[in-house]
Parts: C-alpha cells; sequence; structure tokens
C-alpha cells in the first residue's frame, strides 16, 4: 500500500501543530506500517522551505520514512487537464496549480493521497482515496 503525502500533513507533524498535530502523526505513522509513503517535488519543495539546513531536512524525511518520488510527464499532462476543467466549472484561484500536480501524483502512484484537504481531492481525483488525518478520533485524556 503506497501512501502519497501532502505538505500540509508533514508541516502539522513537525510543527506539532495543536490541532491537528496528533491525528496527522498517528495517521501517518499509520500509514508507514501499511505500506511505502511518497511525496512529489511540490511536498519536497514545501515543507523543505521550513528547515534552514538541508541535511536537517534530509535526515527528518528519511525517518519519517517519505520517500520522494519524481513527477512524471503523464501526471503532469493529468494536473493541466484538471486544473483547465476546475477553472471552466468556475473555480477560483485560491487553488493553485500545485494542488493539482499533487493529486494527479498521487492519482498516478499511489493508491492513496493523505492530506487534510480531502473535499478538493474527492472532488477532482475521485479515482484516489483521500485519508483525512483532521478526521480522526483525537487522543482521549484521563
Amino acid at each position: 500500500m503506497i501512501t502519497a503525502v501532502d505538505s500540509n500533513v508533514v508541516l502539522d507533524v513537525l510543527s506539532a501543530d495543536p490541532a491537528f498535530g496528533w491525528a496527522s502523526r498517528e495517521v501517518l505513522r499509520s500509514c508507514r506500517t501499511e505500506g511505502g509513503l511518497v511525496a512529489c517535488e511540490v511536498v519536497w519543495a514545501e515543507v523543505r522551505a521550513a528547515f534552514s539546513e538541508a541535511e536537517r531536512f534530509a535526515d527528518v524525511m528519511d525517518r519519517l520514512g517519505i520517500r520522494f518520488t519524481p513527477l512524471q510527464q503523464e501526471a503532469a499532462s493529468r494536473c493541466g487537464e484538471t486544473w483547465r476543467q476546475y477553472r471552466e466549472h468556475g473555480g477560483a484561484r485560491d487553488r493553485v496549480v500545485a494542488d493539482f500536480l499533487v493529486g494527479a501524483h498521487a492519482a498516478l502512484v499511489a493508491d492513496r493521497l493523505l492530506t487534510r484537504d480531502r473535499g478538493f481531492f474527492r472532488s477532482y481525483f475521485t479515482d484516489v482515496t483521500v485519508l483525512d488525518p483532521s478526521r480522526s478520533i483525537p487522543p482521549q485524556r484521563g
């Protein structure tokens, strides 16, 4: 089972986000035990921006078990086609092509996509199973 990971999930974990950090960490961990984790150029670049040192970034991605897999021509083409459909149907510019690249990459190389942007991806990449850590049950306190 291959899971493509969106940058929002990785950044939740790295920043220990109070709203989503726990759930993102737990779902990411679960996906890792079920198979491989992959990320494309877009996610790689967005997460890398959070680090001042390349070595630290590489170490963290390695410890998380996330492997870089580049976009293929087919994914780029699908991204463009989907972006065009989105805009033709009145899609606002609050979505950028990068989001479509992440979805197209996941559709071609993974069995599912781990993201908190589930509505968008479920609407435009219906052939991808979308996992949303924000829908997970919060930890029990007691």
